[in-house]
């Protein structure tokens, strides 16, 4: 009952969704994902796409929650990760990770933490060699 013994059910169940979102079928979308926690409950992948469908709704902050939990159930899955940073970023570009082939190449932070003297940290620019 989990990922390794059914990977089939679990990529089908991400089409679903993708079809779900482009439908704008959230109701349908949601009870998919949620039997597939129940059948499959130590794996990323329903979390991931749960969040998916909260972020298609405006629904940022629990999209954040279920992106945090499919990172905590397995840190090594780069959707979760991908769609956490996207989804917490400002200026959030591009789309949301369905399955590791949807994501985009990570560009390094151009950002970097300076401490003054009295220790309190500063967010600046990265210097490059350009």
């Amino acid at each position: 009952m989990n990922e390794i013994v059914n990977p089939i059910q679990l990529n089908e169940l991400i089409e679903t969704i993708r079809i779900a979102v482009r439908r704008r079928d959230y109701a349908g979308g949601e009870l998919e994902i949620a039997k597939a926690m129940r059948d499959h409950p130590h794996s990323p992948i329903p979390h991931n796409l749960m969040g998916i469908l909260f972020v298609s709704q405006q629904e940022q902050l629990i999209a954040l929650k279920h992106f945090r939990a499919a990172a905590a159930l397995d840190p090594t899955y780069l959707p979760a990760r991908c769609n956490l940073e996207l989804c917490a970023s400002m200026n959030a570009q591009g789309s949301f990770a369905y399955s590791v082939s949807d994501c985009r190449e990570v560009s390094s932070n151009p950002w970097t933490i300076l401490y003054d003297e009295k220790g309190i940290g500063h967010v600046v620019r990265r210097k490059t060699s350009c």
